[in-house]
């Protein structure tokens, strides 16, 4: 099994603009793809830093001596870079999709597709997980992830339904929830609806929006002048958060003005308008299909 197709993997590794000596960080390793192609671009004296908090990407490591992994959540990368005593970097590159290894393994219970636990833990380590999500969370929360994580119209319904199901018995299994919720979806569209509920849940049991906003803020502190940050996200959340980071500087868009009235940010924007997938490469790997890319670089 393909651990994982890297989505734009051209466009965004150019879009580093790679100094061959520099120093560049891969925040989400996974199969290695990015990071192989990053490599290919630097001399005897650059160095690549990669993370996952998956201990299975480590089985696609890349024996390099320019090159080191990290098991970690890439929220905390700039407590590795002090431990390693390194101040700045030249680029970041961070592809926020779950890996087709992850929706691909039933035991690890991303996906509907699939009969398997109620997991979706990306770090295998960690205490939350859906399982939890779904039996422990109240009704009031249940609704505000399903509306926040999924943007479900009927969220609502949905949470009121799982806790009504769970007083009976507790939903412990994938096609557990699936059956469970998917009564409240027209046939049509039934495929999509449960995509948004597991999407939801799976954000929250990885606290993904949080780690975002932490990874973007410290980036911020360690690019160099004109260091590029690089980002691949697949869901509207993502891409709105990263779009006005890298815009104005914070999570909102508010802009933020100088004494003469001009909008301020510590970023340039080098695509203004988002790069997505070409129908070629939709075509060969349909998982792209949703991928926006945005680059930055740092003032």
């Amino acid at each position: 099994m393909a651990y994982h197709v890297p989505v734009l993997l051209h466009e965004s590794v150019e879009g580093l603009n790679i100094n061959p000596d520099g120093t560049y960080l891969d925040m989400t390793f996974g199969g290695g793809g990015h990071s192989r192609e990053i490599i290919n671009h630097l001399s005897a004296k650059g160095r690549l830093i990669a993370f996952d908090q998956d201990k299975e990407a480590f089985a696609n490591a890349i024996d390099d001596s320019r090159f080191m992994l990290i098991h970690s959540n890439f929220k905390f990368f700039r407590n590795f870079l002090r431990y390693y005593k390194i101040k700045q970097v030249d680029g970041i590159l961070a592809d926020l999709g779950v890996s087709s290894r992850h929706f691909d393994s039933p035991e690890r219970g991303f996906s509907f597709r699939f009969e398997g636990p109620l997991d979706m833990r990306m770090n295998r380590d960690a205490s939350l997980s859906a399982i939890q999500v779904v039996n422990k969370y109240d009704e009031r929360l249940l609704t505000e992830i399903l509306t926040l994580y999924g943007e479900l119209p009927n969220a609502r319904k949905i949470a009121n339904k799982i806790i009504r199901h769970r007083e009976q018995e507790q939903i412990d299994t994938v096609e557990g929830l699936a059956e469970v919720v998917g009564t409240l979806f027209p046939p049509q569209v039934k495929n999509k609806m449960l995509a948004m509920v597991f999407q939801a849940i799976r954000i929250e049991v990885n606290s993904e929006m949080e780690a975002l906003k932490q990874m973007l803020l410290q980036a911020e502190k360690t690019l160099q002048s004109k260091g590029r940050l690089v980002v691949l996200s697949y869901h509207s959340l993502e891409d709105r958060l990263v779009k006005n980071f890298v815009r104005t500087g914070n999570f909102k868009g508010d802009k933020q003005t100088d004494f003469y009235g001009n909008v301020t940010s510590p970023f340039n924007q080098i695509n203004r308008k988002v790069i997505v997938p070409s129908e070629k490469e939709i075509e060969e790997n349909p998982r792209a299909r949703s991928a926006k890319l945005r680059i930055a670089e740092k003032e």
